[in-house]
């Protein structure tokens, strides 16, 4: 399956970056609030500029120093601004939530990542008529070079998506619509960006944990960290969120205005492993800063996560490792997720250089309405961010 012209814009979204860094220390709270003005001057000009309706950034410094910062409408008829605690969709960017997961059970050696997905799955019913499916790896599946396709971008599935809103839907039923496809390569030898790797993933951590796998990144990440603001996407009743423009065309055949009377427009419980959660900007660059930064996992389980292969789809020069982009930017090595879902796009990372956490979310996926897309914008503030403030007047 190709990969859309929407998610290339978003994916690729980071690929650019301005001029404009300069390395500092991890800044005092002083320091940020010195800043703080004029970053929120800058969001503010960024965002109209890029024709966002509303949109969150957050970064965190080495010492744990935290800035977030919000511009437009959480509601633009209803005029209502953007707070930060204001919730979207992550998007795929969740799927480094299990992405930690799978590695944290490699670690216990629990899982092998060179070991045949048949090793855990093969009772299962639908899993003879996979494609590849005798030949794929879970390191396969976590690098998407396994040549599964995406289902959720089917026709058959948007329409039965469309047409059964309060669906709730099983891993068979997600992998009815490939089930005796022709791959588009041999397992291991291309890659193809697709949902479908994670929710067979997720088919596999079934089988090695005890709880739920919510209940599991739960109690392993989200307690822990205090991510008090993310929350599994299970229903469609989802308090505190963000309203999500997906414009006229939406790749899921979404209505533009996604939330309805307080309810989202289906069942996202349907993403699950592929991302499946809504969160704030604040909780991501905390998430993107322990997991990217090593207190989620220990320095050889991180760097199996950053070992990456060529992802071409995602641009010259990119790279997709364990559930991780990993790009060059103007500022230095950039390791992160890209995250679409109807009504949202997400851009989660970390700067390597300057070990500078970063996340951004924005409340439309109407690619073709946008000036610019989040990756970039979120960057330039980045840059503002490391270089020294002004001096106080």
């Amino acid at each position: 399956m190709k990969w859309s012209r929407g998610l290339i814009v978003l994916a690729c979204a980071l690929s650019s970056a301005p001029s404009l860094f300069a390395q500092s220390a991890a800044p005092s709270a002083a320091a940020v609030d010195v800043r703080r003005e004029a970053l929120q001057k800058k969001l503010d000009e960024l965002a109209l500029a890029a024709g966002f309706p509303g949109i969150e950034v957050a970064f965190v410094w080495p010492d744990g120093t935290t800035l977030a910062l919000a511009s437009g409408f959480a509601d633009r008829e209803a005029k209502r601004p953007l707070a930060n605690g204001d919730r979207m969709f992550t998007g795929s960017a969740g799927k480094t939530f299990f992405a930690a997961l799978a590695l944290q059970l490699v670690a216990a050696k629990k899982l092998d990542l060179d070991a045949p997905i048949s090793r855990w799955i093969e009772s299962e019913p639908w899993f003879a008529r996979l494609p590849n499916a005798k030949a794929i790896t879970v390191r396969m599946l976590m690098n998407h070079t396994s040549g599964l396709v995406r289902y959720e971008l089917d026709l058959r599935f948007t329409a039965d998506l469309v047409a059964s809103p309060d669906k709730v839907w099983s891993i068979a039923d997600r992998l009815s619509y490939l089930l005796d496809a022709a791959p588009p390569f041999e397992a291991g030898k291309g890659w193809d960006y697709s949902d479908t790797n994670y929710i067979v993933l997720g088919a596999i951590l079934e089988k090695l944990c005890e709880h739920s796998l919510y209940e599991e990144v739960r109690a392993r990440f989200l307690a822990p960290l205090e991510l008090a603001d993310t929350e599994p996407a299970t229903h469609r009743d989802l308090a505190h969120c963000a309203q999500g423009y997906a414009g006229a065309h939406d790749l899921l055949r979404l209505p533009d205005r996604v939330f309805t009377d307080g309810r989202y427009a289906v069942n996202p419980q349907f993403e699950w492993t592929g991302g499946g959660f809504v969160t704030t900007a604040r909780d991501l660059a905390q998430w993107s800063a322990a997991l990217y930064g090593g207190r989620v996992l220990d320095a050889e389980r991180l760097a199996l996560m950053l070992d990456a292969v060529d992802a071409p789809q995602l641009g010259p020069g990119v790279k997709y490792g364990l559930g991780v982009i990993v790009r060059e930017t103007k500022l230095g090595p950039l390791v992160g997720h890209s995250g679409f879902f109807p009504g949202y796009m997400t851009e989660l990372g970390y700067l390597r250089d300057s070990h500078l956490a970063l996340a951004a979310q924005i409340n439309t996926s109407d690619f073709a309405a946008l000036k610019r897309g989040p990756g970039p914008v979120l960057l330039e503030l980045a840059a503002a961010a490391l270089a020294e403030p002004a001096a106080s007047k």
